[in-house]
């Protein structure tokens, strides 16, 4: 399988972040480049909580020239979930252990194996100029209990839960042509059917869930994502379309990182 046409590769032995280096290169970028940090430093995952990457997890940013407004810049969000998704199916053979916690976790036997972490790098004429789409998968190892987050969904590597040993670089292979094929799916369909696979692959929709944003906390039935990709909770006040918020299942919730 050869690398997908238009994309650039670049493999860092050591860098404090991907996301990070993308804001610093995005400018001299013709296309959209991949970086693969083999070993982070300084890893951050969703405001700014450290992301600790032990050497034979994947860290990697994949940095676009995205066109159209911010709000639909951010579904590509949901096609980085579905790519994702899409390589780890692929790589393991085993594509119902897996499912998508909203926004962008990929969840392995109900454990947390992957987040992503989406960062603008600039704006231009009210679009955005690069974004940076960055992914933490745990191939091999996983963080140890005491420095996750209480209430946390435990963390979990493809190795433990399916046996499944790959190296960094193999993966990025498989992810980068499984995040080409859903873009362009994307680009030429639009989020429709991305919101369509994306809901197939949903965990916990129907079930009663915790939405926390900054300044409320909500419960209610997940009953699914709109065409803006904001969660909708049906609540004992009505429908809400929530829009960004730490989701809490029942023993436990999330953060997402890269």
């Amino acid at each position: 399988m050869s690398w997908p046409q238009g994309y650039g590769r670049r493999v860092l032995a050591e860098v404090d972040s991907t996301n990070a280096e993308a804001a610093r290169i995005a400018p001299t970028l013709a296309g959209p480049e991949w970086i693969l940090g083999l070993r982070q430093t300084a890893g951050r995952g969703r405001r700014g909580r450290p992301w600790r990457d032990p050497v034979g997890n994947f860290a990697a940013t994949l940095v676009l020239r995205p066109e159209g407004r911010p709000d639909h810049v951010a579904l590509l969000s949901f096609v980085a979930a579905l790519a994702l998704h899409d390589a780890c199916a692929t790589v393991t053979g085993q594509p119902a252990r897996f499912q998508l916690k909203w926004p962008n976790d990929v969840l392995l036997n109900g454990g947390k194996l992957a987040g992503i972490l989406l960062e603008s790098t600039g704006a231009a004429g009210g679009g955005v100029a690069h974004l940076a789409i960055g992914i933490g998968v745990n191939l091999r190892d996983v963080p140890q209990q005491n420095a996750v987050e209480p209430q946390a969904l435990r963390p979990v590597s493809l190795l433990s839960e399916t046996g499944v040993a790959i190296t960094p670089e193999e993966f990025l292979h498989q992810l980068a042509h499984a995040f080409a094929q859903r873009k362009t799916q994307f680009d030429t369909y639009g989020f429709a059917p991305i919101r369509e696979a994306w809901l197939a692959r949903a965990a916990r929709l129907g079930d009663r869930i915790i939405a926390r944003t900054l300044r409320d906390t909500m419960e209610g039935t997940f009953e699914t994502i709109d065409d803006r990709g904001n969660l909708v909770l049906l609540t004992a006040q009505g429908r809400a379309a929530i829009p960004a918020a730490e989701i809490f299942f029942e023993g436990g919730a999330d953060a997402s990182g890269d």
